[in-house]
């Protein structure tokens, strides 16, 4: 016969592992739902393919019938292997940064020094998402043929070094600052908004059961009154409105660091000579001739003069839709 102590602990063992799989479950299949938008946005940001689609839907119903359902996943694997360390990093590096501004422990930041900290983040997780993005675009770029990430990678390797897997580094450092926006939003608007965790924390006490993982309320009836209707909706608004705010800041930024990252790098030939028409002579081809996309300023440049300001926010409804 077991014991009570053993069927206590076996149901502790059972409910927190189906607490952690239905949490895994959920991490994996959010961030698969994002990369299906990536594959969209990135499309979106392609000069080259952004005259295929018309409308976000459009552009999910041509890539379905043209790729098939698989297509909306294409470099899916990549940001996958890496998604639960990357939460790690960044989270890591920003205690550390903050740690370097304060003084004492307990010491409350200024936006400042949050701010601050979130950029620092954002550079440090670059050195990580720079390879990651370079392999999941050149991935969703391709149409007619499809490639695994370590292929894709060693292809880049072999032509480029390892320094080509870091190309559009500086574009996805500065895209990546927007932790900066972000640790800025996130309290701005817990200030101004009204806190439905705290306001539910006056009603209700956790309750233990069997799993540690998870709690049910013990409601507490006749304490207070009722949440407000509102209060419950501007509270599930939180987090969307940080995530809103960090993207649209810094999103002329992806766009660059999309179409660097789309490109090969540019390589200075020894023929880098052009016959002037009018003249009969030949003058040296400047390297934006040859490469526009080859620098972060050299893309504003050529993006801004060939498509208008616009361009900067091409690819920014499916974004903010996932």
């Amino acid at each position: 016969m077991p014991r009570a102590g053993n069927h206590w602990f076996g149901g502790w063992l059972s409910v927190g592992h189906r607490c952690v799989a239905a949490h895994s479950v959920a991490f994996t299949l959010s961030a698969a739902y994002q990369l299906n938008a990536s594959t969209v946005k990135v499309r979106f940001q392609n000069p080259e393919m952004a005259v295929k689609y018309r409308t976000t839907t459009h552009a999910i119903s041509t890539i379905i019938r043209e790729e098939k359902f698989i297509g909306l996943f294409k470099g899916i694997t990549s940001p996958l292997a890496l998604s639960a360390f990357t939460n790690g990093l960044v989270f890591a590096s920003y205690r550390f940064f903050m740690k370097l501004q304060l003084d004492r422990g307990d010491a409350t930041p200024t936006l400042t020094q949050v701010t601050l900290a979130g950029i620092g983040t954002g550079v440090v997780f670059s050195f990580l998402s720079t390879p990651t993005e370079l392999v999941k675009i050149r991935q969703q770029n391709c149409i007619q043929t499809s490639s695994s990430a370590y292929n894709t990678a060693l292809q880049i390797y072999k032509s480029s070094g390892a320094s080509g897997l870091y190309r559009g580094f500086t574009a996805t450092a500065l895209r990546d600052t927007r932790y900066g926006a972000y640790f800025f939003a996130r309290p701005v608007a817990l200030c101004r908004l009204p806190r439905l965790g705290d306001l539910r924390a006056t009603m209700q006490l956790p309750r233990p059961i069997p799993g540690g993982l998870c709690s049910l309320p013990v409601e507490l009836p006749g304490l207070v009154s009722p949440v407000p209707a509102h209060a419950s909706t501007l509270s599930s608004l939180q987090p969307h409105l940080t995530k809103l705010v960090a993207w649209v800041v810094t999103f002329p930024f992806d766009v660059i660091k999309t179409r660097i990252q789309g490109t090969e790098r540019g390589r200075l030939l020894a023929s880098r000579t052009a016959q002037s028409p009018s003249t009969n002579s030949k003058r040296i081809l400047r390297l934006d001739e040859i490469h526009p996309y080859h620098s972060t300023m050299s893309t504003i440049l050529h993006s801004y003069r060939t498509e208008g300001g616009s361009v900067f926010f091409r690819g920014l409804a499916p974004t903010l839709i996932r």
